[in-house]
């Protein structure tokens, strides 16, 4: 995107540099005719003009050039899938979180807890903590058992949250507001796609999730 910027700058030189360069041939060739004065301003607003309309079309060039490199670079980011999932006893009480990323032949376990928090607050911790942990912008298959998160992501409820000031469409606050804008950050990040997966069923990587996330809230016990 930077070479776009940098082009954007030396294109809108080299126009201002013609316009300038017709405006002088302009007058020279008034004069040298037998033009009078008045023929100045009238060759400074066609080259304004000319400019102006120059640019217009340098500017929809560079955005079709953007638009290009953003479904190249997303063409080529890596698919990192993720599985989270939070647990608490007590509701709110001591809680935990854990989450599975993989790329490839990787694998990577990451775990954590509080001592006082909620269900929804360590199912969107899981998210976020594994997310933050992405070097580089990626396509994310997001699979967890909360509802409350995929459907938030999903249906577009999170972003409507913010739009209204974390107020949800029945005029309460939305919970978490927090932890939401931290994940409504990543996701503009990274291309994330949501699946929601049965929990305590038969998938091994939301289990052990499950498992991780059980064993940080005894911590606090």
């Amino acid at each position: 995107m930077v070479s776009i910027e940098v082009l954007r700058i030396l294109v809108g030189l080299a126009l201002t540099v013609f316009s300038l360069y017709f405006l002088v041939i302009h007058c020279i060739m008034s004069l040298h005719f037998g033009g009078r004065w008045f023929c100045i301003p009238k060759a400074r607003d066609q080259a304004w003009d000319l400019q102006d309309r120059l640019l217009i079309r340098l500017r929809l060039l560079c955005l079709r050039l953007s638009m290009k490199l953003r479904i190249r670079n997303r063409t080529y980011m890596k698919t990192v899938t993720i599985y989270t999932d939070g647990a608490c006893s007590g509701n709110p009480g001591p809680g935990g979180w854990g989450a599975i990323l993989m790329y490839g032949p990787h694998k990577r376990e990451i775990s954590g807890g509080q001592a006082n928090t909620t269900n929804n607050r360590m199912e969107l911790t899981a998210v976020i903590s594994a997310l933050e942990l992405l070097k580089e912008p990626c396509q994310v298959e997001l699979w967890s058992d909360s509802k409350y998160v995929i459907d938030a992501l999903e249906k577009g409820w999170a972003k409507g949250w913010r739009a209204r000031g974390w107020v949800k469409s029945d005029k309460k606050p939305a919970l978490n507001p927090d932890l939401w804008e931290r994940l409504l950050d990543l996701c503009d990040t990274h291309t994330v796609r949501t699946h929601w997966v049965k929990g305590h069923a038969e998938n091994e990587f939301n289990n052990r999730c499950d498992e991780l996330a059980v064993a940080e809230s005894q911590k606090y016990k």
